[in-house]
């Protein structure tokens, strides 16, 4: 156990086999996500007939070999990755608090569902993930599973009734996708988005763009073509590379909307894309928005700046990074920083939390420490910690 209570602000829950069998109306059950066991012995999902991927590539924490070997049944996968009880357990262990946590099979802002064929399908997907997560894992222990919802984003109507709904049963957060226009669907900054924006504002509840969550589906031949010229590590290197980087970009993009001005006490959060990004974009961001060399007035009158605009609404999760903690005098905004370990995914932090922290973190003062490995999260997302926890 780590000596610093943590709460972590990016981890997953790999979903059961019947999320969705169980949930929606009969007719649709073979159409939704479920899980089969092909002829290789691997559980995989499917969703409408199409394969999704298998069960243990989202989840190899623990797992003995180094990826590509993955676990490939649901036995084979650490109980904590989808079970709650289980995670709690590993929670203790670990020395965290509290998790917020994001889903994988429908991908990281739901819009896999997109590829149905029925728009009430849809909807049903998307909502019988949040009772999930709601009946298997918030009602766990509220405190401690801060689970993120998904959005039927692509239905801003649905969108804004599915908010009120989540805000209700206690939910602390929305899912989103990061590229609207990705999809076919207006920028940040049109007014479509504020009923939705609207509303979160209203309940309190910060709005997330996950890395990949503004993605359609990677081909698998771009992906094989790309591992016969590169290896596999190069590809793999690529597009996390380019995951982390395409929220920075969507993070500018919402700096420039007018969405932060419209709703001052909005929040959003950049999830799994790190914070090393950040001292540039801002610096950029606000290089341009000043019309460059002409920067003695800005060019919006008295709007903020962007970087002043990230500073009072937007966050970035880090977790593995040596660099970006050495310019966090100043360059860094340590108010927005939320540490993340992403459990059980292959990138997490996993029986090697405190050296990662202590490596990370060598030399910054214990006060930027607690913000950013607990304070932070703690009160962005109103976690109490009850007294006497941890002593």
């Amino acid at each position: 156990m780590v000596g610093q209570l943590l709460i972590d602000a990016d981890a997953h829950v790999t979903e059961p086999a019947d999320v969705w069998t169980s949930r929606v109306q009969k007719k649709y059950v073979d159409m939704v996500p479920h899980v089969v066991r092909n002829a290789d012995g691997k559980d995989i999902w499917l969703l409408d007939g199409t394969m999704i991927k298998t069960v243990g590539v989202t989840a190899p924490a623990g797992w003995p070999t180094y990826p590509a070997d993955f676990p490939a049944t649901f036995e084979q996968l650490h109980p904590g990755s989808y079970d709650a009880e289980e995670r709690l357990k590993y929670l203790d262990s670990a020395g965290i608090f509290a998790q917020v946590l994001y889903p994988n099979v429908a991908g990281f802002g739901a819009q896999r569902f997109l590829t149905l064929p029925d728009e009430e399908l849809k909807l049903e997907c998307v909502r019988a993930y949040n009772d999930f997560l709601y009946e298997e894992w918030v009602s766990k222990s509220p405190e401690r599973l801060i689970a993120i919802p998904s959005l039927p984003f692509w239905d801003v109507d649905a969108s804004v009734a599915e908010i009120k709904r989540c805000a209700d049963l206690g939910f602390r957060g929305i899912l989103f996708t990061g590229e609207p226009q990705r999809f076919g669907l207006p920028f940040f900054g049109n007014s479509h988005w504020d009923p939705l924006y609207s509303i979160a504002q209203e309940a309190g509840l910060p709005i997330h763009f996950h890395i990949g969550g503004g993605e359609d589906t990677i081909a698998a031949e771009a992906i094989a073509a790309r591992n016969a010229d590169h290896g596999k590590a190069g590809s793999e290197t690529y597009f996390a590379v380019d995951l982390f980087m395409k929220n920075g970009v969507q993070c500018v993009d919402l700096l420039g909307s007018g969405v932060l001005q419209r709703y001052p006490d909005l929040k959003f959060v950049s999830v799994e894309s790190g914070v090393g990004w950040i001292p540039f974009a801002l610096e950029a961001a606000d290089y341009v928005y000043l019309g460059a060399s002409k920067g003695a007035s800005r060019i919006r009158g008295e709007d903020l700046l962007p970087s002043e605009l990230f500073k009072r609404q937007v966050y970035g999760t880090y977790w593995f990074e040596k660099i970006a903690p050495l310019v966090l005098d100043g360059l860094l905004p340590v108010d927005n920083i939320l540490f993340e370990t992403d459990f059980p995914h292959q990138s997490c932090l996993y029986e090697n939390i405190e050296e990662t922290i202590e490596v990370g973190l060598a030399g910054v003062p214990d006060d930027v420490r607690q913000k950013i490995l607990f304070g932070n999260s703690a009160a962005l997302y109103n976690i109490k910690v009850p007294e006497g926890y941890g002593a």
